[in-house]
């Protein structure tokens, strides 16, 4: 007779160390809760905006809460909050860098980029890359290139220039910037965990 394999229970995120609710409705409701907060964490996060000269993407803060967003909320949560960014900010909501909306920014791809982000370090911290500092920084280069290949194709289709031009324009410039945000992020996601482990 064939006996089941046991299956490893999912490693938590960081979301899942609040509170659970009660009620059917109330864990609909903190679900919501958390893709709505992830979503406004990084539209709040693309008003820091500093314009690149000679570049139409600049840098923001945005890059660093998406990455953030899918790694603590993990894959389902992550994509459906950078969805809910992506689909508001394209209906109108002024919340993508600089208040902008719609569909007419040569940056667009960045944004599209920022869901399989969020899906990819979401997938990766639910295998616990968020808990050293080593396994940490391997997704946020992950995730960083994922934003990348959506990012820098979409920016030489919108500009009509070659995919080498929207590297130098989209790509080169933006390194350093995601360098110190992967070095933030290793010290800060592990950090929270052996907070988390000391309660």
């Amino acid at each position: 007779m064939a006996t089941a394999v046991p299956t490893a229970a999912p490693v938590p995120v960081l979301a899942d160390l609040l509170p659970r609710a009660a009620t059917r409705y109330g864990a609909q409701a903190r679900e919501l809760a958390l893709v709505v907060g992830g979503a406004a964490l990084t539209g709040l996060a693309a008003q820091l905006s500093v314009p690149v000269p000679g570049s139409p993407v600049p840098v923001t803060g945005q890059t660093f809460a998406a990455l953030l967003v899918g790694t603590a909320l993990g894959a389902r949560r992550g994509v459906a909050a950078l969805g809910l960014y992506l689909l508001a900010g394209l209906a109108g909501l002024p919340w993508f860098a600089e208040a902008s909306s719609g569909w007419a920014m040569p940056s667009l791809g960045y944004v599209i980029g920022f869901v399989l982000a969020a899906g990819l370090t979401g997938a990766l911290a639910r295998r616990g890359a968020d808990r050293s500092p080593l396994r940490t920084a391997a997704a946020m280069v992950l995730g960083n290139l994922a934003i990348y290949a959506v990012g820098v194709p979409y920016l030489a289709f919108a500009l009509n220039v070659p995919l080498a031009r929207a590297a130098d324009l989209g790509l080169y410039p933006y390194l350093v910037g995601d360098a110190l945000k992967t070095v933030l992020a290793t010290a800060l996601l592990p950090g929270v965990w052996k907070l988390a482990a000391r309660r």
